[in-house]
């Protein structure tokens, strides 16, 4: 018979040795790896290991091998027709910027060539200025006229309107120097609609280029008031003067009443500043003309007395 003390630790030993045969033996597989987890920073050690599979996504059909429904190959085919026309339409507008930028460098040598106008080269420089504006409008112009045929204006406006700008400036200023009157818009629209199909809808310049065509003339007629007065030329500078101000006159009531008038804002600033240079110089010459017209050029005989020097030898 065992002491009681000893029956307790066998009656123990036993119990121990029941639970531990009863769990299941892991694998040293995993025992392994949960004890010591590969190391990235060693490529060499891992060497016999089959390679990791790089997951990715595949969204064509002969690769997934699935078969693609009817309704994902319609919208295929619609975002594919988008693609398409945007992708038209981007290279059209590059296109038109070109032809844009061609317009504007031309006309503005248009502008400076009538600046070269005098007194007796008038009729000279004026011809040459108008064969000029017509090589403008048939080579280029004719070119926006082609890219837009059929196509909404208003949405590649931002692409050409400062071409068609310029090219307004450069009629307008001609016309002004040959007439001493303001081309009309009607007018110029007449002259556009033999370049394109007249089966198709052809370029008409819209009212809003055309105002901020004629906005910038005022700075053209300020240079030419000034040159004018320069060569003796008074009566003619207060043309200049009286029909920039007729011009002012009748955008600022046109102005309020344009929705996007962002930009016409800054013009009709720059145009008040044009305004009051014509009438302050037509206003000096008008008030001390007896001073220094004779040395501008307005008199055949100049009278130097002006200097204190009435002998003067010549």
């Amino acid at each position: 018979m065992l002491p009681l003390r000893g029956c307790h630790r066998r009656l123990v030993c036993l119990r121990g040795v029941t639970t531990a045969s009863s769990l299941p033996l892991l694998p040293t597989a995993t025992t392994t790896s949960m004890a010591a987890p590969p190391s990235h920073s060693h490529p060499a050690s891992s060497a016999g290991s089959a390679p990791k599979r790089i997951r990715t996504m595949a969204t064509d059909a002969a690769a997934t091998g699935a078969a693609v429904s009817p309704g994902c190959s319609e919208m295929k085919a619609e975002f594919a027709k988008h693609a398409e026309y945007l992708n038209t339409l981007n290279d059209k507008r590059e296109r038109l910027v070109k032809a844009s930028r061609d317009v504007t460098m031309n006309s503005k040598k248009v502008i400076f060539q009538v600046h070269r106008i005098s007194k007796s080269n008038k009729e000279e420089v004026l011809a040459k200025a108008e064969n000029d504006l017509a090589v403008v409008v048939n080579q280029y112009i004719g070119k926006l006229v082609k890219e837009l045929q059929g196509t909404d204006f208003w949405k590649l406006r931002r692409a050409y309107t400062f071409g068609v700008q310029e090219y307004v400036e450069a009629a307008t200023f001609c016309r002004f120097c040959k007439t001493g009157t303001l081309l009309s818009l009607a007018e110029i629209n007449d002259s556009l609609l033999e370049l394109g199909d007249k089966s198709a809808e052809p370029l008409q310049i819209n009212v809003l280029d055309y105002i901020l065509g004629v906005a910038d003339l005022s700075g053209e007629l300020m240079r030419l008031a000034i040159g004018r007065i320069s060569d003796g030329e008074v009566e003619y500078a207060k043309n200049i003067c009286a029909f920039v101000r007729d011009i002012y006159r009748e955008l600022t009531l046109v102005v309020p009443l344009m929705d996007d008038n962002s930009e016409m804002k800054k013009k009709m600033e720059t145009m008040l500043q044009s305004v009051v240079k014509i009438e302050n110089a037509c206003f000096s010459v008008h008030v001390r003309g007896s001073e220094y017209i004779p040395l501008l050029g307005s008199s055949a005989d100049p009278d130097y007395s002006f200097f204190g020097a009435s002998d003067y030898d010549q």
